[in-house]
């Protein structure tokens, strides 16, 4: 038990320093930790008309792969069908919206951030609205 409540925590430090990094440049966070039927959004954010919905993978390492590979083709479908809702509950209509992976690598004390722009294809604001009847 004790593992799980460490490594939750070290993932909401990633969060927070993924968050720095977006404000850093320039993106403006409209929600943290969005939860649906579906699952979590870590960080709903925008910049230059895009509505960025971005999950944030934290590791100390990458001897079991690089963070953003924990990000499967199930993650992918949680992801659009919460973004779907998240967008039909509040009408972000004018907006292109994008799915971004950011991978916080903390070693020795240093964190290193990679922002993964696009890892799903774009979808439109009525594609989505589809996608959240399901």
């Amino acid at each position: 038990m004790e593992k799980m409540i460490n490594k939750r925590k070290f993932g909401i430090i990633g969060e927070k320093m993924a968050q720095k990094y977006l404000k850093d440049n320039k993106y403006e966070i409209i929600e943290n930790n969005y939860y649906t039927r579906n699952g979590e959004i870590d960080i709903i954010a925008s910049k230059n008309n895009y509505i960025i919905f971005v999950e944030v993978k934290t590791r100390t390492n990458e001897k079991y792969g690089r963070a953003s590979e924990a990000v499967n083709k199930i993650k992918k479908i949680h992801m659009k069908k919460s973004a779907a809702i998240f967008l039909k509950e509040n009408n972000f209509s004018r907006f292109t919206i994008r799915f971004d992976v950011i991978e916080v690598y903390m070693i020795n004390g240093k964190c290193k951030i990679n922002h993964i722009k696009q890892i799903i294809w774009k979808i439109t604001y009525k594609l989505a609205l589809k996608i959240a009847k399901y």
